[in-house]
């Protein structure tokens, strides 16, 4: 018996057993299966998240009241001191930094708002005509917020696209009267339908002047400053520009956060990277107990062949033959549930992609080739157990089934 008769041979005894060879396939093609789409669902949710952030541009920079410490503790803890508000006023003067081309102070809240009737809460943002460029929205009818001094209500609003369909149906939105709270404003745009972008509900929001808004929500500060960056080389300049005029605004105290979109991004695609390492590594288990099923099934197989297998060394056959048949027929199996598993990795994925088109799925490459390597070593290490308890029966025994 040569190397190339033991795949031929090795294939006829798993055929003579189909009940215990298709269940060592089904253990293994559920465990590379599993690896596959959950590490699969992990690299889609990051390449997601990557891509909602390109949809804000690329030199976005935000501004939070409150420094963040790197520990967790700061003085302000124990002194009991809250941090300073960030005002119109400090967006105004971080607008005069030669780094950035567009900054826009923001608010946000929920209102109710009403039309002929129709009322439902919605989501509220104050901010400036810098916030378009800033987000780089679109537009489906009229035009955005106008330029002018951010401490004034111009008394205009701009509503997306289901907001405007579920209190106009279909009557012409433009140049109404929309009452938002307790406060009126001329509707002067529609946006375009953008679905949900990070933060909000683009299609649902009502965005009118940010004085308008915290006249409206009483209250005398903002929630963030947003900014772009002329380019992305001087982000870090932009950034510690913004940080130098806060700390003067606000009598030497660095009592501000600056993030900037790279260094956002780089914590979720830590985060989530992490997270699809370990749903891949949970899910590698599953090969281990595949990899034990068919050292047990294959422990079995030996006392139920022990005949041929003394027979195969009373003509002859030396120790390794009867070691490398066994050693083909685990991998072999092992190789067989892997593929199989691709395969219904493929059927998940197309189902997946049929009830949530919007998420990217994608095949991470190391994850098929960690889950085809990782099939082959569990075949071979759990199959040399009963490889050798076969190669080391005696022939005058074994043919007499003792």
């Amino acid at each position: 018996m040569n190397l190339r008769d033991l795949p031929a041979m090795a294939a006829r005894v798993l055929v003579r057993h189909p009940a215990r060879s298709g269940l060592m396939l089904l253990a293994m093609s559920i465990g590379v299966a599993s690896v596959v789409v959950l590490t699969s669902l992990g690299e889609s949710a990051r390449r997601f998240v990557s891509d909602e952030f390109a949809s804000l541009g690329t030199h976005l920079i935000m501004v939070s009241p409150g420094r963040t410490e790197t520990s967790g503790v700061g003085p302000s803890m124990f002194a009991g001191d809250t941090p300073r508000d960030l005002t119109i006023a400090d967006a105004t003067a971080v607008a005069r930094s030669r780094y950035l081309s567009d900054v826009a102070p923001m608010v946000m809240g929920q209102a109710n708002v009403s039309w002929g009737g129709r009322e439902r809460e919605a989501p509220l943002l104050g901010a400036t005509a810098s916030l378009r460029r800033i987000r780089r929205w679109t537009l489906a009818q009229g035009r955005f917020l106008p330029d002018g001094d951010p401490e004034r209500d111009s008394g205009m609003c701009v509503i997306g696209a289901k907001l405007r369909k579920e209190l106009f149906g279909p009557r012409r939105a433009l140049g109404e009267w929309l009452k938002v709270g307790d406060r009126r404003c001329r509707i002067t745009g529609i946006l375009a339908e953008e679905g949900r972008s990070i933060g909000m509900d683009v299609e649902e929001v009502v965005v009118m002047p940010v004085a308008g808004a915290l006249a409206l929500l009483n209250r005398p500060s903002i929630n963030r400053i947003m900014a772009n960056a002329r380019s992305h080389e001087l982000m870090d300049r932009a950034s510690e520009d913004i940080r130098q005029i806060l700390k003067k605004r606000h009598q030497g105290e660095e009592d501000v956060t600056v993030v900037t979109q790279d260094a956002l991004l780089a914590t979720f695609d830590r985060i989530l990277a992490a997270l699809t390492y370990t749903v891949g590594g949970i899910a590698g288990i599953s090969l281990i107990v595949a990899g034990i099923l068919i050292m047990n099934v294959m422990l079995v197989s030996v006392s139920q062949r022990t005949a041929e297998i003394g027979l195969l060394k009373a003509l002859g056959a030396p120790r390794e033959e009867i070691l490398r048949l066994f050693l083909v027929e685990a991998t072999g199996l092992s190789m067989a549930g892997a593929f199989l598993g691709l395969a219904i990795g493929v059927l998940a994925r197309l189902a997946i992609l049929y009830f949530y088109p919007v998420l990217p799925l994608t095949w991470p490459i190391w994850a098929i080739g960690a889950a085809l390597a990782t099939a082959l070593v569990v075949g071979l290490a759990f199959g040399v157990i009963p490889a050798r308890r076969a190669a080391g029966l005696d022939p005058v025994a074994a043919l007499s089934h003792h």
